[in-house]
């Protein structure tokens, strides 16, 4: 482990080589669990190497929630889950002032009483069944990773991580998450349907398999140490004008913007989006064993940055355009 060896200073390769690693461990155990879903497994990876958030977004019955549940059984760090309904409120996020009594001199006093938002993983279960007054008690602790409770502001454990899920196709009871909380997750995950052959493992493993017990292959001091050097990683400034290109031209009335989308987006991706392409692109590269950021690692990691940030117009639905489709034509 990089702890272990932290009297012996290691080169920059070496822990990218333990990166790229401890990622094959990490899908050699969710395969114990979960079939398929590669390129999903390394977008939330991914997430994980940059201090992110993340959304998946799947019909019901893709393993969203097991899939978030078991990459949490991987790391030592505290899980928590939260299922979001109608009725939740934002004290049952946060925690609140709890009044309580001194047994000895019958003084009473409020203690702050933790919520579910104090662990280093949170997952945000069918995180649009609940209303915004509660969705905006993510905003602070995604953007900030603190609290504000009264006057007090109370700091969350690092690292911390919001990894939500939400269900596109039932729309009764839901409440669509504002612009500004979806532009604090780092990627949007979307989940498709299996292949004949994964489905098939699935049904299998699934009637005849007893539950699987994953083993833990990391730290959070590990993870910081994975963070830090992901963020060394070199990238061109060719590459830095490219993300900023493809996010530019996402944006109505500017002059980058392709004139066959003028009538597909109402409004664009701000320049968290360029952050956060810039920064995830490193992450894929590590994991891919480059030493630098490419072009094609901006590609591959627009879809998920960007699917989310972009405002469709009337027009484009009514085309049977997607966000993935628009982005294709952005880069």
């Amino acid at each position: 482990m990089l702890e272990d060896q932290a009297a012996e200073p290691r080169s920059d390769i070496e822990k990218a080589l333990y990166i790229q690693s401890t990622f094959a461990r990490v899908k050699s155990e969710l395969s114990r669990v979960i079939v398929g879903l590669d390129e999903e497994i390394e977008q939330i990876f991914i997430t994980l190497l940059c201090k992110g958030h993340c959304i998946l977004e799947g019909a019901p019955g893709l393993a969203k929630t097991k899939l978030i549940s078991s990459m949490a059984s991987l790391l030592h760090l505290s899980f928590r889950r939260v299922q979001f309904t109608p009725d939740l409120m934002p004290g049952d996020l946060t925690g609140s002032e709890v009044l309580q009594q001194d047994m000895q001199t019958g003084e009473r006093f409020f203690r702050f009483q933790e919520g579910p938002l104090f662990g280093n993983l949170v997952l945000a279960d069918e995180v649009n069944r609940t209303p915004p007054k509660t969705q905006s008690a993510l905003l602070e602790a995604m953007e900030e990773r603190q609290i504000t409770v009264g006057q007090t502001t109370h700091r969350l454990p690092q690292p911390f991580f919001v990894m939500a899920t939400q269900n596109p196709i039932e729309h009764e009871g839901t409440y669509p998450l504002p612009e500004a909380q979806l532009d604090r997750f780092m990627l949007k995950i979307i989940l498709n349907y299996p292949s004949l052959e994964d489905e098939s493992a699935i049904i299998q493993r699934a009637s005849s398999e007893d539950p699987v017990k994953l083993e833990a292959v990391l730290t959070g001091q590990e993870l910081e140490v994975m963070q830090q050097l992901v963020r060394k990683v070199p990238i061109s400034k060719t590459c830095v004008d490219y993300a900023a290109a493809v996010v530019r031209r996402s944006r109505p009335k500017s002059a980058e913007m392709p004139a066959n989308l003028a009538d597909a987006l109402s409004w664009g991706a701000g320049p968290r989006a360029g952050i956060f392409l810039a920064s995830s692109a490193k992450a894929r590269a590590i994991l891919h064993g480059r030493q630098h950021v490419t072009t094609d690692d901006i590609r591959a990691m627009a879809g998920p940055v960007l699917r989310h940030r972009l405002s469709m117009t009337f027009n484009a639905e009514s085309k049977g355009m997607s966000p993935d489709d628009i982005i294709q034509m952005l880069l």
